[in-house]
């Protein structure tokens, strides 16, 4: 059974930092793109941050020099790191990848890790 599973999440003051992990597993062949996207109450979930399987990048302008996005490809897990946080980056953060795996090709998506960032 594939699955992405995340974890890093928390409570930090505004102005810290958090990093996210989320694994892949299962009976994966390939891994084409994993995102990170958000949510916060009474709010669409957003992309947050992008990263391919070449390695090539792209966030959302509210999070641009705050927030970087990496992966390693050995382990199938994708990092955020979120830098000088605001209370306004408080949301539940979800792991989505696009994956080839039991011969298909589809989104994947992890259940969430909960930020919250007090003022």
């Amino acid at each position: 059974q594939v699955q992405l599973v995340e974890s890093g999440g928390g409570l930090v003051q505004a102005g810290g930092s958090l990093r996210l992990s989320c694994a892949a597993s299962g009976s994966i062949v390939s891994i084409i793109r994993m995102d990170w996207y958000r949510q916060a109450p009474g709010k669409q979930r957003e992309l947050v941050a992008v990263i391919t399987s070449g390695g090539s990048t792209n966030y959302a302008d509210s999070v641009k020099g705050r927030f970087t996005i990496s992966r390693d490809n050995a382990k199938n897990t994708v990092y955020l790191q979120m830098n000088s946080l605001k209370p306004e980056d408080t949301a539940v953060y979800y792991c989505a990848a696009d994956m080839l795996a039991d011969r298909l090709t589809r989104r994947y998506w992890g259940l969430g890790t909960q930020v919250t960032i007090s003022s």
